[in-house]
């Protein structure tokens, strides 16, 4: 019994942080339109010489999130209503949120095979 309702407890937390697709299109979209990656990096790895601080993997709450881009700390642009409405900023989150890093060229098996 234990175990079915950590199953049903886990599940239901899976679904409740799981953006769908669509939301994270729109968000990638919005990190490109916002030229977020100047300072970020395209996968989340922070900028060059220290531009933008690393955000992937992303522990930062929505709340946090929003925070942040509302009222930023130190030299980010500041992203209000006008700018990015709530709907697109949890549509920024979910991208953030789902980043993942590039594989590794032995996991790309043309590379992998290019580079035998």
């Amino acid at each position: 019994m234990k175990s079915i309702m950590i199953g049903m407890l886990s599940l239901v937390s899976l679904c409740a942080h799981s953006a769908d697709a669509d939301a994270i299109q729109r968000g990638k979209g919005l990190f490109m339109q916002h030229q977020c990656y100047s300072c970020h990096g395209t996968e989340g790895q922070g900028g060059e010489r220290n531009a933008g601080p690393k955000i992937f993997p992303n522990p930062t709450p929505f709340v946090a999130f929003e925070l942040q881009l509302r009222t930023p700390r130190n030299q980010m642009p500041r992203y209000p209503v006008q700018s990015i409405s709530d709907a697109q900023l949890k549509d920024l989150y979910a991208y953030v949120e789902n980043m993942r890093t590039s594989p590794a060229v032995a996991q790309i098996p043309l590379l992998n095979n290019a580079m035998r």
